[in-house]
């Protein structure tokens, strides 16, 4: 028996979830489970910070794309590519070409081996003014001039007995002015 592999299918923007949701049905109402293994969106969780909140949304690393690990056949690309919502698979023309060891291997890695990655979307650039809404130093207001995405901080100027004194702030303290 033929080997399963990962294919990409392409979908109608926004229409992930419906095409994963119609094509697990589709598996289950024809007993495919052993041709069609997985289907899967792949997200990963991005750290965004607004008004001194932190959250953790799951985004869609792929937008418009769905993993679908299954044994190619006639029968298996028919199901597929006739799921509502479905464009056609990733590949030439309307040939399927699978995604490579390593490219599972690097998407794996990439997602943390758990479905999910940590990417950070980082709300201040160098140049931004800012105002600090808790912490010591709330209430003084500045210029950013550096930017620690990894650690989540920020360096700002700030008046200390009338000298200009490099401040280090978490995001969590300080909102755009």
């Amino acid at each position: 028996m033929e080997e399963a592999k990962w294919y990409v299918v392409h979908t109608f923007s926004g229409y992930e979830n419906k095409v994963k949701a119609d094509l697990e049905k589709t598996i289950e109402n024809r007993g495919l489970q052993d041709m069609i293994l997985e289907v899967s969106i792949p997200l990963e969780e991005v750290t965004e910070i607004k008004d001194g909140k932190t959250t953790t949304p799951k985004k869609k690393l792929f937008p418009a794309y769905v993993l679908v690990h299954m044994i190619l056949n006639d029968d298996t690309w028919y199901i597929v590519r006739n799921t509502r919502g479905v464009t056609g698979f990733v590949g030439p023309g309307s040939k399927p070409v699978a995604l490579t060891e390593e490219e599972m291997k690097n998407l794996r890695e990439f997602m943390g081996g758990n479905g999910s990655a940590a990417a950070a979307v980082v709300p201040f650039k160098e140049g931004d003014f800012i105002v600090v809404t808790g912490g010591p130093w709330e209430g003084n207001r500045g210029a950013v001039q550096s930017v620690d995405a990894e650690n989540g901080k920020l360096t700002i100027f700030a008046d200390m007995f009338g000298r200009e004194t490099p401040v280090e702030l978490d995001f969590k303290d300080v909102k755009k002015d």
